[in-house]
């Protein structure tokens, strides 16, 4: 095969995998019209873990953890998924679906800041610069919506950045895990543990709201069945694969162009399909994110691509 054959499959995967993601915020926005955000999760990973449990016994996919020692697992799963979609799926249902993905895009720069904080790999000053300038971006986006107010809007983006923070721990402590782990066998103990997380929060949310009769009423409306298929089987699972391939075969200057593209698709696809506003403010705000993002990629060093580790934390 060619080197520009074999170069073409990871970047189509690539764009197949940022395309997929771009989209589920759409997907997470309009389910929640049907749902609450644990009781979404619940079933968001339920159907995830499922399908990753047929390939395993089907032995489409390997996934030994004989012998490993999975309790370690529970800390890296209650900051991803547990606090990342906690803070990702409120801050979805409070924003936008756009402004979601134009914060979520800043989780790249918080592994390069972690990785500096915690693992003493330094920022030059070209990458400093470039993380002043996402944040200056969020800001931006914040103060589209008018005044400083600890209303919805601004709850909705302290959420998606505690998502984004998240991100950043989770990158520092699945470096540890995966010395003893495939990134695989992590994505199955987390999709279950995310599974019995979300599940019995949104029972017990539903017992205490007088409502656990119908806690799986949303699942007869088409619409939410087919949003829990497209986030658990495809976004949750297809796109793992899609990016894991992608990574392996593409340098770090090439795959992170590839994860603004995320960006660009969830802004897109609110902006079209929910006719979300998009004016130069968002506009301006979405490029300096953007640019921070992929300039704190191109200025780094080398020693540890934020791209990395993004596969996992992504929607």
């Amino acid at each position: 095969m060619s080197s520009k054959a074999s170069s073409g499959l990871p970047l189509v995967a690539g764009i197949g995998m940022a395309v997929i993601w771009g989209f589920s915020f759409l997907f997470t926005k309009d389910t929640l019209d049907h749902t609450f955000p644990l009781q979404l999760l619940g079933f968001r990973f339920g159907a995830a873990a499922l399908l990753l449990t047929i390939l395993k016994l089907t032995g489409i996919v390997r996934i030994n953890l004989k012998g490993k020692p999975t309790a370690s697992l529970l800390i890296l799963a209650l900051v991803q998924p547990g606090l990342y979609f906690i803070g990702e799926t409120w801050g979805v249902k409070w924003t936008s679906a756009s402004e979601a993905g134009m914060v979520i895009a800043l989780v790249p720069v918080s592994i390069a800041t972690m990785a500096a904080i915690f693992l003493k790999e330094k920022l030059n000053a070209k990458q400093i610069l470039m993380i002043a300038a996402s944040v200056l971006g969020v800001v931006l986006i914040v103060s589209s919506q008018g005044k400083l107010e600890f209303g919805e809007h601004l709850w909705g983006i302290m959420a998606l950045l505690m998502a984004v923070l998240a991100a950043g721990v989770y990158s520092i402590l699945a470096r540890h895990s995966s010395t003893r782990f495939t990134p695989l066998e992590m994505t199955f103990i987390m999709m279950w543990v995310g599974t019995v997380i979300f599940n019995v929060l949104g029972v017990g949310q539903s017992v205490v709201e007088g409502s656990f009769s119908t806690y799986l009423s949303p699942l007869a409306v088409t619409s939410v069945v087919w949003a829990i298929l497209y986030l658990g089987v495809l976004s949750s699972v297809l796109a793992f694969f899609l990016s894991n391939y992608m990574f392996a075969k593409l340098p770090v200057s090439r795959t992170a162009p590839i994860l603004n593209l995320i960006t660009v698709v969830s802004v897109f696809s609110g902006v079209v399909f929910r006719r979300e506003p998009f004016g130069w403010i968002q506009a301006l705000g979405i490029t300096l994110i953007v640019l921070g993002v992929w300039g704190t990629n191109a200025f780094g060093r080398g020693s540890l691509p934020p791209t990395e580790a993004r596969f996992e934390v992504s929607s």
